[in-house]
């Protein structure tokens, strides 16, 4: 008898076979999260805080600054059980320091690879006077989708400003993009005659 088991699928059927909605959320995090950190390792320090005329005075390091304050927001809910993305540290560190940056970059990615989904609360106010945070059921899993989302915005405002200030940036081209459009231009291409 043959000790030996032959698998039937190639490595690449096992890997979509043992994917995972988590895996994929995973994956689509760290692959925005690690075009945000070569980014910040390509631009001058001092381009990094350049006043971009194009989007109203607002730095690469500001838009960068923000994004990654949604996903400490996401960390500490994580740990408190209650998401609230209006009670951002507005860390001047964060977009003023490249360094700091980065690092903030790197602490995220580690602490999205040890995340676990579970059930959260988040809490919203759209009032422009007061605090009266409205509490919403939520989960980690939901709202790493909502800081994808979000990140992908910001990065499309950040690709305009780093073509402004800072154009010896290689950014791919995916970068600032979402996955829906870009699956919807290749569906255009593939269905437009040539």
């Amino acid at each position: 008898m043959n000790r030996y088991w032959c698998y039937p699928f190639s490595a690449r059927k096992i890997l979509l076979l043992i994917s995972t909605p988590a895996m994929r959320l995973y994956t689509a995090c760290t692959t925005i999260l690690n075009q945000l950190t070569s980014l910040v390792e390509q631009i001058e320090a001092d381009d990094f805080n350049v006043p971009s005329p194009i989007l109203n005075g607002a730095t690469i390091g500001q838009h960068l600054r923000h994004t990654i304050e949604f996903f400490l927001c996401l960390e500490s809910g994580l740990e408190s059980g209650v998401v609230n993305y209006d009670k951002r540290n507005h860390d001047q560190a964060i977009e003023n320091d490249k360094f700091i940056a980065h690092s903030t970059l790197h602490g995220i990615l580690e602490s999205i690879a040890k995340a676990k989904d579970k059930p959260l609360v988040l809490e919203v106010c759209y009032e422009l006077t007061g605090e009266d945070f409205t509490q919403l059921p939520t989960s980690y899993h939901r709202e790493l989708v909502y800081n994808i989302e979000h990140a992908v915005h910001h990065m499309a405002l950040i690709k305009i400003g780093v073509r402004e200030v800072a154009p010896y940036i290689q950014l791919p081209n995916d970068f600032g993009i979402a996955a829906s459009t870009i699956r919807h231009q290749k569906a255009e291409r593939v269905s437009t005659p040539r």
